[in-house]
């Protein structure tokens, strides 16, 4: 019975005092590689995506669907990794590309 007050009391807590909004979420979008080219499909909770190789940032950021980089196009080396940025700069890893065929 003790425990079972406890833990209501938590619960409660948490939502009055607001603590359940501070938790932030993962910036999400949705890409498509096909071949060398990685096309932004959505934006989801990002504001931009932007692929990045071995030697840092790889191409321009992408932030309006359609927008596209071409891997072939610079002196980036696989892996290539296609991360989302959100609008608190929270950065989430959507896709690895372990080699262009």
């Amino acid at each position: 019975m003790v425990a079972i007050t406890v833990i209501l009391a938590a619960v409660i807590g948490t939502f009055v005092l607001g603590l359940g909004d501070q938790i932030g979420g993962s910036a999400t979008a949705g890409v498509t590689v096909d071949g060398d080219t990685v096309t932004l499909a959505n934006t989801g909770t990002a504001d931009y995506v932007y692929v990045t190789d071995s030697d840092g940032q790889f191409g321009d950021n992408m932030s309006n669907v359609g927008d596209s980089v071409n891997l072939t196009s610079g002196s980036g080396t696989a892996p290539y990794q296609i991360i989302a940025v959100g609008e608190n700069g929270e950065q989430s890893l959507l896709r690895t590309v372990e080699s262009i065929n």
